[in-house]
């Protein structure tokens, strides 16, 4: 079986493999078609089928023919079972705050529809397709900010789609607007769920929101990890540091697979540079070694890179589960379980977010360093044109040491707090969706300090002259250039500069301009 993305005509396959990660993003950021196997359609119709004979049997099966969480004794006649599965959604459906992102509704959408294709659900064949061609119509159910406790699912965010998908809420369409669900699944040909037997809890049990959000983390951190080895090379040569430290076979005396990547990145950035030749010479430059702040570059990088590799073995492992509760077997038992708990996503989101926020900080002490004339290695105060009448770019370095702060309180793990719900039934959390959460506004942070680091480097290069830089950083500072960002001069309105340094970064255009200009090792 394999997954089909179809880069040309931007298709993505479910229910012939697991999704891969790119798939999740091509969907979820760049509405990407889906379109469901033949063969997964089969396995759901097939598993119906014996949750349709379950619903018959006159002993109680949960989430067949019973209540839900601490009502799981309860008995449920069979013509009360659709108005159970629509009250479950509705009650469920108890998300508070401001709207969830597109892009991470998107990816839970389409990461339940997997689960769903997987057969194991015990979900009508209807359910997979509508799911689908709400994708593919651009409708986005309405998610707020919280509600999931990240166990028994992301509940809440689940629900809501779901409501949704039953004709009933809030979404936006294909343009962006607000309207009824009910609205928006009449303009695209969508006839309104009616929930059957299991249906409900199908829909609502799974880790997908707090997934969804790993997977586009991982997407921005591999840019924004690039970024910051760019940052680093810039602040190494704008402050006349040295690329000796970055050598391979150093490198290679301590053997971690994300620092020697990211010293990789250094030599190749710093590579035919004139400013560091400058001053390569004991007999002009007497000092032994840099700061840590450069000096500890790929360390400190590369610890950051091996997490994100780790938080991706694992975010691969989820992509291949069929979680819901309770599920059908393969040899067609229906059994409780707990695979819905989201401790091993929860986990990595809180070790990513303690790595991006050291990204952040040595960026941020880089900076410093650049500002400082005592330690900047004759460059002017805080990069000033006039000092005593501009200030240059001390404040920049303010905004990124509050960003800095900011950080290291978002990395504060989630996932160690967990509050009993549902009557002491579901008396251990994950807290998986908040770690999410978190998660997200730590990335947005960071590409915020590596984009005042480049601010002040591009500056301080200019400040060089007549040495000239290598091409791949002068590649970035010509870059910066062309944004509008001016060089050395009198003081002038710095929000708008460090707005579109920061586009250039989240963007990745910071880094494909240097990594454009190098040649590889």
């Amino acid at each position: 079986m394999t997954t089909v993305t179809d880069s040309r005509s931007g298709v993505v396959t479910v229910g012939a493999a697991p999704l891969r990660p790119e798939d999740v993003v091509a969907v979820a950021r760049h509405d990407a078609v889906v379109e469901i196997a033949p063969e997964a359609l089969a396995r759901v119709a097939q598993t119906r089928a014996l949750v349709e004979g379950l619903a018959d049997d006159p002993e109680p099966h949960y989430g067949i023919s019973t209540g839900f969480g601490a009502l799981a004794t309860t008995f449920i006649a069979s013509d009360r079972r659709r108005q159970l599965q629509a009250s479950l959604i509705r009650s469920h459906a108890a998300g508070t705050g401001p709207e969830v992102e597109r892009e991470v509704v998107r990816a839970l959408q389409l990461l339940r529809l997997q689960t769903l294709a997987t057969g194991h659900t015990g979900v009508r064949p209807v359910v997979v397709e509508t799911y689908a061609a709400m994708l593919n119509a651009g409708i986005t159910p309405i998610v707020r900010e919280y509600g999931s406790l990240g166990c028994s699912g992301d509940l809440a965010p689940l629900s809501h789609v779901a409501l949704a998908a039953m004709g009933e809420g809030r979404v936006r369409d294909a343009r962006g607007d607000e309207v009824a669900a009910a609205d928006a699944l009449a303009e695209a040909s969508i006839a309104p769920l009616v929930l059957r037997e299991k249906e409900g809890l199908a829909l609502i049990n799974g880790t997908d929101g707090m997934l969804g959000m790993l997977l586009l983390a991982l997407t921005d951190l591999a840019v924004l990890f690039d970024t910051a080895d760019v940052a680093a090379a810039m602040s190494v040569e704008s402050q006349l540091g040295t690329d000796a430290v970055f050598a391979a076979d150093l490198q290679a005396l301590r053997p971690q697979a994300g620092q020697a990547t990211s010293a990789a990145n250094l030599r190749r950035v710093l590579a035919g540079s004139p400013i560091v030749a400058s001053h390569r010479d004991p007999s002009v430059c007497t000092r032994v070694q840099d700061a840590y702040s450069l000096r500890c570059t790929p360390q400190v990088h590369g610890a950051a890179r091996d997490t994100a590799d780790h938080a991706t073995l694992v975010a691969t492992r989820e992509l291949a589960a069929a979680v819901d509760n309770p599920v059908i077997t393969a040899d067609g038992r229906v059994e409780s379980n707990g695979n819905f708990h989201g401790a091993p996503i929860a986990y990595v989101l809180d070790f990513l977010a303690i790595a991006v926020a050291d990204v952040a900080s040595i960026s941020e002490r880089r900076t410093d360093r650049a500002l400082d004339p005592a330690r900047s290695h004759g460059l002017p105060p805080f990069l000033a044109h006039e000092v005593g009448v501009d200030s240059g770019l001390m404040i920049a370095q303010y905004a990124a040491a509050g960003i800095v702060s900011e950080l290291k309180r978002l990395a504060v793990p989630a996932s160690v707090d967990s509050i009993p719900s549902s009557a002491m039934q579901e008396d251990h959390a994950s807290m998986g969706w908040a770690a999410a959460r978190k998660l997200r506004r730590a990335i947005d942070g960071l590409a915020r300090v590596l984009a005042i680091e480049v601010l002040t480097s591009a500056r301080a290069l200019d400040l060089r002259a007549p040495l000239e830089p290598s091409d791949a950083t002068g590649a970035v500072r010509e870059l910066v250039r062309s944004a509008g960002v001016e060089g050395p001069g009198h003081d002038r309105f710095l929000s708008p500069d460090m707005e579109a340094v920061t586009e250039l970064v989240a963007s990745g255009a910071v880094a494909h301009a240097a990594f454009e200009n190098t040649t590889k090792e």
